[in-house]
């Protein structure tokens, strides 16, 4: 079973992951690489956390036209990464050829993929006036999950804000992956919709995303473990 708390690996290339992994060696976490990082290790790093037994959520966010989506989904599936995302807004057929590459690619079981609704860095202001997308925050997240739901995504990433109406909407089992996630003393950079993970965790996320909040501290070790704590006392 994939731990609740996800390590986001906001580091600039491999050899601070292993320095920030090093102390923790016989933990098998469950950690994010985003865009920053793939694109400068490739492929062979994320093998390298397969095989030192961590779970990899592969977080692209793909959005392009449905034929190109599927066959990058397919190379990424002969990764054997546990969790995939695209951008909901590539909409339906997009995401349905990401989840038909995902299981053309995939040698064993394929990996679970979820939709980025809106960013937690966007504000219903910057939604409305910049990106022209009407209406409220809340209504286009739900929108946008129901389209991950009718094209057969295993869930959604989202503000934990946002984690009841879209079980509500999508069902209990839809998946729930959030991040914006601060400690009470944590500043919150760029981020806007925030919560602290116990709030998550009552709000009903399946999986919180935490990255500055660990992999900054000069304790990551005690405060992994405290959030962790924090989340099964819940």
């Amino acid at each position: 079973m994939l731990q609740p708390i996800i390590i986001a690996l906001d580091f600039s290339n491999r050899s601070e992951v292993e320095e920030f992994l090093r102390p923790i060696s016989n933990e098998k976490l469950f950690v994010k690489v985003g865009m920053e990082l793939y694109y400068q290790e490739g492929p062979d790093f994320v093998k390298y956390l397969k095989e030192q037994g961590h779970a990899v959520f592969l977080d692209l966010k793909l959005h392009d036209i449905p034929n190109t989506v599927h066959r990058a989904m397919k190379g990424l599936a002969k990764l054997d990464v546990d969790l995939v995302n695209v951008h909901a807004a590539g909409g339906i057929e997009m995401m349905k050829g990401a989840v038909a590459g995902l299981e053309e690619g995939a040698s064993n079981k394929r990996p679970l993929c979820i939709a980025v609704t809106q960013l937690t860095s966007t504000s219903e202001e910057m939604m409305n006036d910049e990106l022209h997308i009407p209406g409220t925050l809340k209504a286009n997240v739900e929108h946008y999950a129901e389209n991950a739901r009718q094209a057969s995504l295993d869930g959604v990433v989202c503000s934990p804000l946002e984690v009841p109406f879209i079980k509500e909407c999508c069902g209990s089992d839809f998946l729930t992956v959030t991040p914006g996630i601060r400690l009470i003393a944590d500043h919150v950079d760029d981020q806007k919709r925030v919560t602290t993970p116990t709030q998550a965790k009552e709000f009903g996320s399946d999986h919180i995303v935490v990255g500055r909040t660990i992999t900054r501290s000069e304790q990551p070790i005690e405060i992994y473990r405290r959030i962790l704590n924090d989340w099964r006392n819940v």
